[in-house]
């Protein structure tokens, strides 16, 4: 396979991706500050990058779920997270809102979803973890369109070879 050559796009326009950094940093202090934990954050992030087919997103969000203190059975666990008995309410319905937001251009946030979720969560709750996908979905997009190699491993876990 040849390589191919893509324009970074946070080589290319630093200020625009340090604006999405910064949006990104604001988004974790809203979230802290709702009470969204890393738990909860890392595993919405990991499904929207699984959904969106982002490698690099992927292996940046596992790791941090790794040091999150989340299991590797719990994260296998993501693609199945509907007939999974690992993930409390709370993960579900933010499994849930995560779906809608990642596929938004199918049917919106539907008011069944609004509504069950918007049960399990507060307010503030519902809102941080919104930009937190937004967030993610926009990250996704950025390494996407460039291609982004996924990071090497870095640690213990680096090359064990699985």
């Amino acid at each position: 396979m040849t390589e191919e050559r893509r324009v970074h796009l946070s080589r290319s326009a630093p200020p625009a991706y340090q604006a999405l950094a910064a949006f990104s940093k604001a988004v974790g202090g809203i979230s802290d500050g709702a009470g969204i934990d890393d738990r909860l954050k890392e595993l919405v992030q990991i499904h929207v990058s699984q959904l969106n087919g982002c490698a690099y997103c992927v292996r940046v969000h596992v790791d941090r779920a790794v040091t999150a203190g989340i299991d590797a059975d719990t994260i296998a666990q993501l693609a199945t997270w509907r007939d999974s008995g690992v993930f409390s309410e709370r993960e579900r319905a933010g499994l849930e809102l995560a779906e809608c937001f990642t596929f938004i251009h199918e049917d919106g946030i539907p008011d069944d979803v609004y509504d069950r979720v918007g049960a399990i969560l507060s307010e503030a709750e519902y809102v941080a973890l919104s930009w937190v996908l937004v967030s993610i979905n926009a990250f996704n997009r950025v390494a996407i369109a460039g291609r982004y190699p996924v990071p090497p491993r870095t640690g213990e876990d680096a090359g064990d070879g699985a």
